[in-house]
Order: C-alpha cells, then sequence, then structure tokens
C-alpha cells in the first residue's frame, strides 16, 4: 500500500487519481472481456473460426490497452498538449493514406494494415482532436492576439472532410457534436451557435441527399420497409431477455445477429443476462460522464475544464448512439460500445481517452504540496498566537 508520506511519480498519482473514475473504467473493462464470452462465440463458429477466437483477440488488446490507460494517466497536462498533437497529426496523415491505399470494407475505406494488424485512424484522431481543439478554445481566450476559435474551425472542417470522405458519416456527427459543445462552453456569442446548428442542419439534409446508405438507413428508420433484420433481431433479443435474461450461453436469437459482438452486443447483453445487467452498464457510463462534467465545471484552467468536458461528451454521446441503435431509437450506424464491443483499434483509442481523462481530473501533486504548505504555515501562526 502506498503511504501518504511517500514521494514519487506512484505515490502522486496514487494519491492524486480520481479512483471513482478509475474504478468505473476498470469495471467497463471487466464487463467486455465477460460479454465478449457471450456475444462473440456465435460469430466466430459462423464464419469458419475457433469459438473463442474473438474472445482471445479481445482479451489480447485488453492488455495493452490497461497498460495505455494507466501511463497515459501519469501525463502533465503540458505533456498531454504535446502527445495530442503528434497524436492529431499521425492520425490525419494516416486517414489520407487510408482514402488511396486503406483496406475497403462495405464500400467504405477506414482502416490502414501495419504489420498485418488492421487500424482504424480515425478512432485515435477523436481524442487528440478533443484536446488540440480545447487547447485552441483556451488560447483565443487567454490570448486575444491568437484566433484560436478560427483555427479549431479549420481543424474542425479538415477532420470533418476526411471523415466524409471515407465515408463515416456517424463518426462524422459524434465529432462535429462533441466540437460543438465544446464551442458551446467557450463562450462563443449565440449568433454563432445559431450559424453553426444551421449548417449543420444544412449537412444532415446534404447526407441524406449525397449518400443513398444514410438515406436507406434513415427511411427504413421512419418506415420500417426494407432490410431491417438486424436491428428488428437486435430489438428482438432484447424483449426476449426481460429484466434477468436467459442466463449465460443460453442466448438463441444472439447466433443469427452478424455484428452481435460489435455493434449489436448490448443485444445479446440483453437476452443473455436481462434488463437489470443493461441498466447497470448505462449507470456507469452515466457516472463516468456526470463525475468529469462536475469536475470541469469546478475547474479554473480553461484547457483542462474543456478538455475534460470534451472527452466525456465524446464518451457518452458514442455509447448513446450504439445503445440506442440496439433499441431502435435512432437509424442503424457501426458505432462500438466504449470498453464493451469488440476491436482492437476502438478499445486501445477509448483507454487513450480514458487515460487522457484521468489525467486532466487529477489533483495536481504541485497544488497538494501547495496546500500542505499552507496548512502548515496556518499551525504555526495558530501556535504562535
Amino acid at each position: 500500500m502506498v503511504s501518504r508520506v511517500d514521494r514519487g511519480p506512484v505515490a502522486d498519482w496514487w494519491w492524486t487519481i480520481d479512483r471513482f473514475l478509475l474504478a468505473a473504467c476498470l469495471a467497463l473493462m471487466g464487463l467486455g472481456i465477460l460479454l465478449s464470452f457471450a456475444a462473440s462465440p456465435a460469430v466466430a463458429e459462423r464464419i469458419g473460426l475457433d469459438s473463442f477466437h474473438f474472445v482471445k483477440r479481445q482479451a489480447l488488446f485488453m492488455v495493452p490497452a490497461v497498460i495505455v490507460m494507466f501511463a497515459v494517466s501519469f501525463m502533465a497536462p503540458r505533456t498531454i498538449r504535446r502527445f495530442a498533437m503528434i497524436m492529431l497529426g499521425i492520425s490525419l496523415v494516416a486517414m489520407v493514406g487510408a482514402l488511396f491505399f486503406g483496406i475497403e470494407v462495405k464500400g467504405a475505406r477506414r482502416w490502414v494494415s501495419l504489420a498485418g494488424v488492421s487500424i482504424q485512424p480515425s478512432e485515435f484522431m477523436k481524442p487528440a482532436f478533443v484536446i488540440v481543439c480545447a487547447w485552441l478554445f483556451a488560447e483565443n481566450e487567454r490570448r486575444k492576439d491568437i484566433p484560436g476559435n478560427f483555427f479549431s474551425m479549420v481543424l474542425f472542417c479538415v477532420v470533418a472532410a476526411l471523415l466524409v470522405a471515407q465515408p463515416d458519416l456517424g463518426q462524422t456527427i459524434l465529432t462535429a457534436v462533441t466540437w460543438g459543445a465544446m464551442f458551446f462552453m467557450a463562450g462563443v456569442p449565440w449568433l454563432w451557435i445559431i450559424g453553426l446548428g444551421i449548417l449543420a442542419v444544412g449537412g444532415f439534409f446534404g447526407a441524406y441527399t449525397v449518400f443513398p446508405h444514410v438515406a436507406g438507413r434513415i427511411d427504413r428508420f421512419l418506415t420500417g420497409e426494407g432490410d431491417t433484420f438486424q436491428v428488428d433481431t437486435g430489438r428482438e433479443a432484447i424483449i426476449r431477455g426481460g429484466w434477468l435474461g436467459q442466463g449465460p450461453g443460453e442466448g438463441t436469437i444472439k447466433r443469427i445477429i452478424p455484428d452481435s459482438h460489435t455493434d449489436f452486443i448490448f443485444s445479446v447483453t440483453a437476452e443473455e443476462y436481462g434488463i437489470a445487467l443493461c441498466l447497470l452498464i448505462v449507470l456507469i457510463f452515466a457516472f463516468i460522464v456526470i463525475r468529469g462534467l462536475s469536475i470541469a465545471l469546478k475547474e479554473r484552467d480553461d484547457f483542462t475544464r474543456l478538455s475534460v468536458s470534451g472527452l466525456v461528451i465524446l464518451f457518452g454521446f458514442q455509447s448513446i448512439i450504439n445503445m440506442s441503435v440496439n433499441l431502435h431509437l435512432m437509424p442503424a450506424k457501426g458505432m462500438t460500445l466504449p470498453f464493451i464491443s469488440y476491436g482492437g483499434s476502438s478499445l486501445i483509442a477509448v483507454a487513450i481517452s480514458t487515460g487522457l481523462l484521468l489525467a486532466l481530473t487529477r489533483r495536481r501533486p504541485e497544488a497538494r504540496r501547495s496546500a500542505t504548505l499552507a496548512d502548515s504555515k496556518t499551525r504555526s501562526m495558530v501556535g504562535a498566537v
């Protein structure tokens, strides 16, 4: 056990980390391994692989994810800014490369192959984008000679253009909502907010007009006509599970859901473990978001406040999209459930994001030492009196 009198990186980390946030993230990681046993064997058998192929890979990816999360949580704010800029630059270059040399899956080029491993650069772009935009917004407020808001808009346009070119409209919407929320919290005038809202609505109708697959998904969602097999099956699995579920390994509907281990793992959870566990998962996600926002609300430093807010909004909105699709509350969209769905790029990118969140919500060691010195002076004055 680390003592309070110890001094060093590990001791400072242990006594300054938000252990409630850390416990919530580790709980989601544990649930991800547990639920991979329920959701992935049927998919593996259907495509001729070993039953536990995806379970083994999920566990394998979980090891570097945990290491990365802890390593990043040790970073200081200045290191975080530099790290985010480097990661954003590499991710944007990789996203451009994916358009020309990437792996094409279902008409989209979102992945690049490195040493036989498929990587989705946009997953790593998202947390880096949040941190860099937070820094730009903070600099715009701190130094009026730096047009941080303008630079953040240019950066967003570049990111959105690359995502649309892949095409990946779901990630575009996720990034746009997160950026818009941060822009609002940065204190921009309402006229800007209204103008950006109009542009967002125009972009939505443009996507509906230009991309047939987007129009098809929205039409199927509104009318219920066409190929709605996966969404209907996922909803049926939730209904069949009831409050307590069919029991581990007893689910049957999960065997015919094509993406049961990724986009529809929430439905499999409901079928085997019931709505009760689904509600617990929702509560854990909500706890992380609410606690992050409450910490940000008390933060005086603009960069930290905007970074923490942006990271939890990104985390929370992504989980909302996934669960809403499973519940047939939104049109179908390939969006993973953070820490729960199978996927190496998603898992490690979310681990980086939560590592950044843990690092930024730490009670800074220098502040703790200042408080200790202040307490010492106060006690000395009282003793003198």
